[in-house]
């Protein structure tokens, strides 16, 4: 397993279209059907004046680039045209890895 992270950039004028499909986005970050992925953390970007929504960042772990990006595109964000740009990396998690937060 390897850990992804994932930055989309909302599009000009499209916070109505966010709000409108933010709860079928959050439903699906939990239960997205797709076997060996999950999201680990993730949440809204905010603009400058921390007052809207912007976009979204995931780390996913998964499998492969090619799970984390088929999982993407199926995301209602990405289906809805909410996204100006997408970016997927693989990601080497340094500090504060989810083992380490567990820990008993």
């Amino acid at each position: 397993m390897a850990y992804f992270v994932v930055f989309g950039t909302d599009k000009e004028g499209v916070i109505d279209k966010r709000l409108e499909t933010r709860p079928v986005h959050r439903q699906y970050l939990r239960d997205h059907g797709m076997e060996g992925l999950k999201v680990i953390i993730g949440g809204p970007t905010i603009d400058k004046s921390a007052e809207q929504m912007n976009g979204t960042m995931l780390v996913v772990e998964a499998d492969t680039l090619q799970q984390v990006e088929t999982f993407v595109a199926n995301d209602p964000y990405c289906k809805g045209g909410v996204f100006e740009t997408l970016l997927i990396r693989p990601w080497n998690w340094g500090l504060g890895r989810p083992e380490e937060l567990h820990k008993d």
